[in-house]
């Protein structure tokens, strides 16, 4: 039965109308997803909105006896919960360094953690078996025992990393996005606090003018200015905005606000300063990555342009050989 199914899959006829259902699949994909996109700016900062409250009373309440510093939600999150707290994959699986990545990613809430841990442990045991059973079931190749005992063992430890890949991809597509738009925001904060608002006043409107540009960079100013409003030690809400977003271009802005509360320093002064340079430092980003584009083009140009180039230079000449 399983050689059966092996020698149906990898029929070339089969296979090529596998590949054209794929093909045909995503293009409708592709073509849909402009139609079935999300408003993201309004949900992050609903979102952003209802934690704001949500924090807001819970803090009031412990305050008093509490020093938070980017603490996360506590919800239930069913089966994936019980599991977690029933295996105490807590402490065998997460550190402070999971906390704050998930927090980095975007995910404060309680449930995100054990969402984490439960595919942590999930994962390599799902990819283990559809690997084994794939290598000693379905496949016909013939390999040393000890080699499809490696391969199998290679796939589960993937599995056992890939919630911690996944993590590290959102914190770069998340700081990426906010540090394209912070010099943007500065640049408006700016304008806002010249023009007499308060601090708060102004990451609350520049919250909603940057939204279009990054909904990530809307939704921390927004957490913000609520922590802002209820903290004992505003430094701490700058210092949870440069822990959340782990960039050293809004860990520079939050010590310079630190310290123009602190000592009275004139505040416009240091963000204009502070502009100007990551302005300066997203245009070195952007020139360091067009001067690597030309060696990443050799190998594509070798590969797949030049034997075109060669076929077609060459292509009458044998042509005209295989005549005579």
């Amino acid at each position: 039965m399983v050689k059966d199914i092996a020698i149906l899959i990898t029929d070339p006829t089969n296979l090529m109308a596998m590949l054209a259902a794929v093909a045909v699949f995503a293009t409708t994909i592709t073509l849909a997803m402009p139609l079935l996109q999300r408003d993201e700016l309004s949900t992050r900062m609903k979102s952003a909105a209802i934690e704001r409250d949500q924090i807001r009373a819970r803090e009031r309440a412990r305050l008093a006896t509490e020093k938070t510093k980017g603490k996360l939600k506590h919800e239930n999150s069913g089966f994936m919960k019980d599991i977690v707290e029933k295996l105490n994959l807590r402490k065998a699986l997460a550190d402070e360094n999971t906390f704050s990545n998930l927090i980095t990613a975007g995910y404060r809430k309680q449930s995100h953690v054990y969402v984490f841990l439960f595919f942590r442990i999930v994962l390599p045991i799902v990819m283990l078996i559809g690997a084994s059973i794939y290598v000693f079931g379905i496949s016909d190749t013939q390999r040393p025992f000890m080699m499809q005992v490696l391969i199998v063992m290679c796939v589960g430890f993937a599995g056992f990393y890939a919630p911690n890949m996944f993590v590290k991809s959102q914190i770069n597509k998340r700081q990426l996005s906010i540090r394209r738009a912070w010099p943007d925001a500065l640049d408006l904060m700016l304008i806002c606090v010249e023009s007499g608002m308060s601090i708060e006043q102004g990451m609350r409107k520049v919250a909603v003018e940057i939204g279009d540009q990054s909904p990530q960079l809307a939704e921390e100013m927004v957490l913000t200015t609520a922590e802002l409003s209820y903290l004992t030690e505003r430094r701490l809400a700058y210092d949870n905005l440069a822990t959340r977003t782990g960039l050293d271009g809004v860990k520079s802005v939050t010590m310079a606000l630190i310290q123009a509360e602190r000592y009275g320093t004139p505040l416009g002064t240091a963000l204009r300063v502070l502009a100007q340079e990551n302005r300066d430092m997203r245009m070195q980003e952007a020139e360091k990555k067009a001067a690597s584009l030309p060696p990443k083009l050799t190998v594509p140009m070798i590969v797949f342009f030049l034997p075109v180039l060669f076929a077609i230079i060459l292509g009458p000449s044998f042509i005209r050989i295989s005549e005579l």
